[in-house]
């Protein structure tokens, strides 16, 4: 046979190896950082989940993935078993380099409008609210009753609800 021809499928196999071989390691490390797991430490599933070992079990691994919440996890879905250090950064926010560069929201509205109106309030008492027109108005509109008066009869003498001819 020509060597040409069985070229191609020397380098086909030989690739096949070298992938395979790459595979195991990293199962073998995957496997060994497994082995590094113990109660309290911190880790990321492969889901992107973080949460502190709480048991391990042959195949399994109980997490707490809140205080008080305990889930059963696959132990080939743990992703990472963390340092402590940055497991703290991650989830708690702890370290120094943390600086927040985003404004920070108050609870309620008030200080997000101007007060314009800051002078004409300055001169009433400290508790006392001003008022707000909200476009009510005392008096009724003309075409509702007042309350002492009796409402008007419906314009076909029949009240609600009632069946008649015509």
């Amino acid at each position: 046979m020509n060597l040409v021809t069985l070229l191609p499928f020397i380098v086909l196999i030989g690739a096949m190896f070298l992938m395979t071989r790459s595979a195991k390691k990293k199962q073998q490390a995957a496997a060994q950082m497994r082995d590094h797991m113990a109660p309290g430490t911190g880790v990321r599933t492969i889901g992107g989940m973080y949460a502190t070992v709480k048991e391990i079990g042959d195949d399994t691994v109980t997490l707490e993935v809140a205080p008080g919440v305990h889930a059963i996890y696959a132990k080939n879905s743990i992703g990472a078993v963390l340092e402590d250090a940055e497991y703290n950064r991650i989830v708690h926010g702890a370290g120094d380099d943390l600086t927040i560069d985003t404004p920070v929201v108050p609870d309620d509205a008030s200080s997000l409008t101007l007060d314009k109106d800051a002078d004409k309030d300055a001169d009433k008492p400290e508790g006392e609210a001003p008022k707000l027109d909200l476009g009510k108005k005392d008096e009724p509109e003309a075409d509702e009753p007042k309350a002492d008066e009796p409402k008007d009869e419906p314009k076909n003498g029949k009240a609600d609800g009632e069946a008649g001819t015509k």
